[in-house]
């Protein structure tokens, strides 16, 4: 089991600019479930060391990331590297704790017991006694005590780093070290809490600052040895999101929804985010009954639509199992109706009349529950929206068509379909992807998805994006061999970049070099030069055709110019 993914949670928070002070303190004791997955941690099957139990974890956790202070070594025994010792860092984790915590020292269990004990007891000390939820809330107000210097030196040193290639302490994972500018330092994090620690603030802070719009200066091997000295931002490698994301960008393969739960932009329009759907079933389902195990039932729709829509989504599930066809193309089906479907059909739909049937089936060998929903919505180009969802005046029948979506035989008992009793249920398990359905289906042109919404697939894995088993701040900064392999030989990659050219030159070019000069425009915000401009008419030849197309984009892709911010 693991503590749920928070990324719903923390991708609001950030959108809605919360305080970092209410953040932290909603991470360390959650008022609600959402942002419970950091503090809750891992529970790792079968045997683990002593210092991996959730207890230990979240003492690691909280540390690290709010105080820049490494307590893995001390999980195990005295740190031989800096201050904390084993009873500290059993301190922090005894006040997660909910039964006796016994302290474990190099993996073998001790006779004594950790005491809750917040580390820094100059700002005050959490009781040993009161409850766990009461000492988690006593630590977020001491993690958060404006008196704490560390916890606001330790984000704007964060934000710094992320911004500037260097920590003004580095590695800021280790915030006793000596800043190269003290000064610095403190006036970020004093100006951090004087504006209510506002990310943002901070950010827009750095950036407009003549230090950031700086030139940029190239990594020298001999950095980290001796006194560091400012020079200007770090040229920088992009990370596995922002490749994929510029690779997406130029060649139009991007995935069309993401994985995670959330909501892109703020809805201006409340009711572009309202479902008009219910969940419906045949006559079975009247009066609260319960339809017979493994029924079929049809349902349709019947619409006329004066146009066809610039762009078609919707979104449909059935307890237990699906077929959807739209004008007798089968668009979708799913065994599975906790995962919400989401079909575009715009190629399916026509002017004048349409047909949706939804062919549901109950599976069981009793009676049970049993329903389906879909929620649709037509955007035309003039940005008119039309919707159509599950409701009463849909239509039920027995009889199923065949996988053409026709019937070798009309039905003649189309009935008035059904709300089914109940639906909070299965209502409340797709909330939050209807949710995300539907604040971009009314749209024209939705905002395009971002690779950190998507689950880490063996590209970004082997870009450096880290697992979310661990905790990580930093990113090496260097290109590794396998890294560099996946770059030149990668699969997921080469799919990308072979779907993009057919992508590509499906629209309509002048030339050859018209193709490239858009492609240098877009890829790294400048004309080719001659030297390339001669290789990529060698690469695509007089016609243009997909093999070279994907060998010029392969060309671009590796240029040191496109993956590094300078």
């Amino acid at each position: 089991g693991t503590g749920a993914p928070i990324t719903k949670w923390l991708y609001d928070a950030l959108l809605n600019n919360k305080r970092y002070d209410v953040m932290v303190r909603e991470l360390i004791a959650p008022p609600t479930p959402d942002s419970a997955g950091f503090s809750a941690g891992l529970a790792w099957r079968g045997t683990v060391s002593a210092s991996q139990v959730r207890e230990v974890q979240f003492s690691q956790s909280v540390s690290q990331a709010f105080l820049g202070i490494n307590m893995k070594c001390a999980s195990c025994h005295d740190s031989f590297v800096d201050r904390w010792k084993l009873s500290e860092a059993y301190g922090l984790a005894a006040i997660y704790a909910t039964d006796p915590l016994k302290i474990a020292r190099c993996d073998k269990e001790t006779d004594k017991f950790a005491e809750p004990a917040w580390i820094f007891p100059e700002l005050g000390q959490v009781e040993a006694a009161a409850p766990q939820p009461e000492r988690l809330k006593q630590l977020a107000a001491l993690m958060t005590h404006p008196e704490n210097g560390r916890f606001t030196r330790t984000i704007v040193n964060r934000l710094w780093h992320r911004l500037m290639g260097r920590g003004i302490v580095h590695p800021v994972d280790a915030m006793q070290t000596e800043p190269w500018s003290s000064d610095l330092l403190d006036f970020l994090a004093a100006d951090f809490s004087a504006h209510g620690c506002d990310l943002k603030r901070t950010l827009e802070l750095i950036c407009t600052s003549q230090a950031y719009q700086s030139r940029a200066v190239v990594r020298q091997k001999d950095d980290n040895t001796g006194a560091y000295v400012f020079a200007g931002p770090r040229a920088k490698r992009m990370s596995a999101e922002q490749f994929l994301d510029a690779v997406w960008q130029i060649t139009g393969v991007g995935p069309t929804r993401c994985d995670a739960p959330v909501i892109r932009g703020r809805q201006e329009d409340p009711k572009a985010t309202a479902s008009q759907a219910v969940w419906i079933w045949g006559p079975s389902a009247a009066n609260g009954a319960m339809p017979p195990g493994d029924e079929i039932v049809t349902l349709r729709r019947r619409f006329v639509l004066a146009e066809q829509p610039a762009r078609a989504t919707l979104a449909v599930t059935a307890d237990n199992e699906f077929t959807l066809f739209v004008n007798g193309r089968s668009v979708g089906t799913s065994g599975n109706w906790a995962n919400l479907e989401q079909v575009t059909i715009t190629a399916e739909l026509r002017a004048g009349q349409n047909e949706l049937l939804l062919v549901a089936k109950n599976v069981g060998e009793a009676p049970n529950p049993a329903g389906a929903f879909l929620e649709a919505r037509f955007v035309f180009a003039d940005g008119r929206v039309e919707r159509l969802a599950t409701a009463p005046d849909w239509e039920a029948s027995k009889s199923t068509p065949e996988n053409n979506g026709t019937f070798k035989v009309p039905p003649e008992d189309w009935q008035p379909a059904v709300a089914v009793a109940n639906p909070a249920t299965w209502s409340g398990t797709i909330a939050d992807a209807l949710g995300v359905f539907l604040s971009g289906a009314s749209l024209l042109h939705p905002p395009p998805v971002r690779a950190s919404l998507m689950k880490a697939d063996m590209l970004q894995r082997a870009l450096g994006r880290p697992n979310r088993e661990q905790i990580v701040s930093t990113r090496p900064e260097d290109l590794s061999t396998l890294e560099a392999l996946d770059l030149a030989n990668g699969p997921a990659l080469a799919g990308a970049l072979a779907d993009g050219a057919t992508r590509l030159l499906a629209k309509k070019w002048d030339s050859p070099d018209a193709l490239t000069s858009w492609l240098y425009a877009s890829a790294v915000s400048r004309p080719p030069s001659q030297q390339e401009l001669a290789g990529a008419r060698e690469l695509l030849g007089t016609a243009l055709n997909p093999q070279g197309v994907e060998d010029l984009l392969w060309a671009v892709c590796m240029l040191p110019e496109f993956q590094i911010i300078r």
